[in-house]
């Protein structure tokens, strides 16, 4: 497969493409300063923070995130010491259930090789969706927030996305939470930086930088 070396570009050209394509997300831009997008090249920590957030507020995800860090000593887990671990220790620090379940899968595939992740690096945005979504628990928001987080693809827009539909509801004024096909749309004046407009409405609607 081919390397995708597609990166976030400079300030100056994703103002000049804003500018031209979108006044609204362009004026945020200038108030809000660079983007600060940083690569997170440790993938199972990613995708273990992304189920954790999974359809709570970011508060109890960082709370958990927390307690859930405190089981490995100070470093960061690792697919055999999440597997050694309770459902009884993982529930205790807040998950539910369901992503006990999902982050041992998550775990065993990393564990046995079934998942390579640094073979995503060479596969395009869906390639990437398709391959993840085979692990129990993760859906497409949690691929995409790989995409962005992990990989840094310019051009994900997570449809899905509470955080963003809240965000572009108050920056574009709507009357209510946008449909898909509206977001849809947006997305098309934003391409190929999808990401850089997705990061700076999250900034509009949280001033605190996401992160995984």
């Amino acid at each position: 497969m081919k390397v995708l070396h597609r990166i976030i570009p400079s300030r100056k050209e994703i103002l000049q493409h804003f500018d031209k394509n979108d006044a609204v997300m362009a004026q945020l831009i200038r108030e809000s300063g660079p983007i600060k997008l940083k690569r997170n090249r440790n993938y199972f920590n990613v995708l273990c923070n992304a189920i954790i957030g999974q359809q709570i507020s970011v508060a109890a995800a960082d709370a958990i995130t927390i307690r859930f860090n405190k089981l490995f000593n100070g470093h960061l887990p690792t697919p055999k010491e999440v597997l050694k671990l309770s459902a009884i220790d993982l529930k205790n620090v807040g998950l539910s259930k369901q992503k006990v379940a999902y982050l041992k899968d998550l775990s065993f595939h990393f564990h046995k090789k079934l998942l390579r992740p640094h073979r995503l690096h060479h596969m395009d945005n869906n390639e990437v969706i398709s391959q993840l979504t085979e692990v129990h628990g993760i859906g497409r928001w949690t691929a995409e927030m790989f995409l962005i987080f992990s990989l840094n693809r310019p051009d994900v827009l997570p449809l899905g996305d509470l955080g963003l539909q809240l965000a572009l509801k108050k920056l574009y004024r709507m009357r209510k939470l946008p449909t898909a096909k509206r977001m849809q749309t947006l997305g098309r004046k934003w391409n190929p930086l999808e990401t850089v407009g997705t990061w700076y409405a999250w900034r509009a609607q949280d001033e605190k930088i996401v992160s995984y």
